[in-house]
């Protein structure tokens, strides 16, 4: 007898497929995600026996191996000439405060500021050692954007400084209540943005103020990243300056305090476009050890080669990190299994590859396994930065991060699809589902960025993640219960996978994503950014 899981994942791909129409007389029905093969890739990927998947873990390894094998059991072509690999080349860096010398100073006295507790730092281009002598100079948002009439660095030269900056990105006014995105979080805002600029200005320097508010999350977080553990950074490409951190508010105050300057006046006035960078009179100096090794780890990538003549040249990137924290720590429980986060996206894509491969799109489908995701989507920035399809000829990128894992919904989450013209072919794809799009919320926190559908929108590809609906079928108070449920395991050693599950909500967000992939792979036109969106700039180049 079939248990009420698979019943109700039965009735969804059933009217799936009555709702979803044919594209012409007599072609093949279209593919349709089965959820025993997604259950057991789940199982597996998250077991124990892959130690977490951990980048630079003997699990990671693991877990390549066993993608590029299920990739040509189910037929997919080798994405990478007769290869299922992409190298990417990645450090790993655990700075060393106990045997540096690195500080802080003004007016040649030493401000007693502790590693971890006051301000973290670590080198930004992979090398070993640093002596660094480096003057302080605050940038306000440390933001250059033409578009909006915005520029913090006024023309000066900062080759050698240290950049001070404040997180996020101005705050809107009531003259100006859109600027920056209004409420919403724009790229200008990440602290990603921010090092790339410091790299930019030719700066061997860069700190950062982090508030809560700001940051979106406590100076816990940040020193759970930073402070006594091994970071990640590709080690190919342009590397970043030598010296790279952040402090604390109190920190902040203090250091600007010490060079005569007052941290809420200055903060005040960068929010003003006629903001003018100000010497700290403080001095960044001393020698900064790291420990670093070089780890080479693999994006997994896929075929299904396209049947149009014409169109087959031309691609749609189904993708999802396969890594999450591996084995850490001591105690009972080391592994971080990461079933939710994100072998249920990893699995997904295994489910789809397995249906594709029986009916191709006119376009080429790539079914795209990425790496070291939680160490800074660095597989996925690796791919954008050295393609293995023209991305000029890549249609879009649709991302799975963390599926549905509670039950079946009415929706279906799309944040980002506005900003291209797949916005218009999710929703129609959902109308075929006999489904809706959730309602846009305002991207406080800068959610958009912080995914690997974003290192191909960087690169001028259409692309967004996929998220599980919110609108669950039944008993709606206990399905909201069950998604509260998995706060507190999120990166913990308690994201495990339960055989309960009802995993008829993961089905509906795979065959989501895989229908919206086939309506782009068949469609006569690639899709395209809306006018005047940053990201649509990189496209037209």
């Amino acid at each position: 007898m079939q248990n009420k899981f698979s019943l109700t994942a039965t009735a969804i791909a059933t009217s799936v497929a009555l709702a979803l129409p044919a594209y012409a007389a007599g072609a093949k029905a279209l593919p349709q995600v089965q959820e025993a093969p997604l259950r057991a890739h789940i199982a597996f990927l998250s077991s124990d026996l892959l130690e977490g998947r951990g980048t630079g873990q003997r699990g990671g390894d693991l877990t390549v191996s066993y993608l590029e094998n299920q990739a040509m059991a189910v037929g997919l072509k080798p994405g990478n000439g007769k290869s299922y690999r992409q190298l990417v080349k990645i450090a790993g860096v655990k700075s060393q405060p106990e045997t540096s010398s690195l500080h802080l100073e003004a007016n040649g006295a030493r401000l007693p500021f502790e590693f971890g507790k006051d301000w973290v730092w670590g080198t930004g281009d992979s090398q070993a050692a640093h002596t660094l002598n480096s003057e302080l100079v605050f940038v306000g948002y440390g933001i250059s954007a033409s578009e909006e009439g915005w520029d913090d660095f006024k023309g000066q030269d900062f080759t050698g400084k240290t950049l001070v900056m404040m997180v996020n990105d101005p705050m809107p006014t009531a003259e100006e209540a859109n600027r920056f995105g209004g409420k919403a979080l724009t790229y200008y805002g990440r602290w990603t943005y921010k090092f790339e600029e410091a790299k930019r200005r030719n700066a061997a320097g860069v700190l950062l103020i982090h508030t809560d508010a700001s940051a979106s999350y406590g100076w816990s977080v940040i020193q759970n990243s930073w402070s006594g553990v091994e970071r990640f950074q590709l080690a190919q490409g342009e590397p970043g300056t030598p010296m790279q951190g952040w402090m604390t508010n109190d920190t902040a105050a203090a250091l600007f305090k010490a060079g005569g300057q007052d941290l809420d006046a200055l903060r005040a006035a960068a929010e003003r476009k006629d903001f003018k960078p100000v010497p700290l009179n403080v001095k960044l100096a001393g020698e900064m050890r790291s420990v670093v090794r070089q780890v080479e780890q693999y994006n997994v990538a896929g075929i299904v080669p396209g049947t149009d003549p014409r169109l087959k040249d031309e691609l749609v990137i189904y993708s999802a990190h396969w890594d999450h924290l591996g084995k850490q720590g001591e105690g009972k429980d080391t592994i971080y299994n990461g079933a939710v986060d994100n072998a249920s996206g990893t699995a997904a894509l295994l489910a789809m590859a397995q249906e594709a491969v029986k009916s191709p799109a006119k376009r080429s489908q790539m079914f795209l396994w990425v790496a070291a995701e939680e160490q800074g989507l660095l597989g996925s920035a690796a791919y954008a930065s050295a393609p293995l399809w023209p991305l000029d000829k890549t249609a879009a990128a649709l991302n799975l991060d963390s599926l549905n894992w509670i039950g079946a919904t009415n929706d279906m989450s799309t944040p980002g699809s506005e900003r291209t013209g797949l916005g218009k072919m999710a929703e129609a794809t959902a109308r075929s589902m006999k489904m809706r799009i959730a309602d846009a919320k305002p991207d406080l926190a800068g959610g958009y960025f912080r995914s690997d559908h974003f290192s191909f929108a960087k690169a001028g590809v259409p692309a967004f993640s996929i998220g599980g609906g919110s609108d669950y079928l039944g008993d709606k108070a206990k399905a909201e219960e069950k998604r509260k449920s998995y706060a507190p395991r999120y990166h913990q050693v308690s994201d495990e996978y339960d055989p309960g599950w009802d995993l008829a909500g993961a089905v509906q967000q795979a065959q989501f994503t895989l229908n919206l992939g086939r309506m782009v792979a068949d469609a006569p036109k690639m899709p395209e950014w809306k006018a005047g969106d940053a990201f649509g700039k990189a496209r037209q180049k």
